[in-house]
């Protein structure tokens, strides 16, 4: 399992909030696993395709724990990703892994959750607004044409 520093965390966060100096931080000093995770999380299957021809196991668990996967969680926890797992059950609600990972020091698995979770409800609100939906049209069409190529 690849280890991340706390300021390669920090830069996905800012990543996750959509700031362009996280993104081009984790591109330029390889952390496209990092990308990919939040692009599986949002439900792009060619991400987590990359995540899984790529050995990232631990991510892609990280990816279905958050949608309530609990053999993705019993993963993580196996393989004793601890910080990931803990991320997850924030996003899903846990106040206790929270209180968890800020007592080891590892408040940017919170801040990261937090910011995950708000991506997520983003999306979802955009995937349910008239003007979401009708986008979601024409990017469905792309989509299928893109499948088809």
């Amino acid at each position: 399992m690849k280890h991340y520093s706390t300021f390669a965390i920090e830069m996905f966060v800012k990543h996750v909030n959509q700031h362009v100096e996280g993104s081009t931080w984790l591109m330029q000093n390889g952390y496209q696993e990092l990308l990919a995770t939040l692009e599986a999380i949002r439900d792009d299957k060619k991400a987590f395709k990359f995540l899984m021809d790529n050995k990232h196991f631990e991510l892609a668990a990280f990816v279905n724990a958050i949608w309530d996967d609990d053999k993705a969680l019993r993963v993580l926890l196996d393989k004793k990703a601890f910080d990931w797992a803990a991320c997850a059950n924030i996003i899903n609600g846990d106040e206790k892994a929270k209180e968890a990972l800020i007592r080891v020091g590892k408040g940017h698995y919170v801040n990261l959750a937090y910011a995950i979770q708000r991506r997520i409800h983003e999306d979802g609100d955009r995937n349910v607004s008239p003007w979401g939906v009708f986008q979601n049209l024409f990017n469905l069409k792309k989509y299928k044409k893109d499948e088809d190529n």
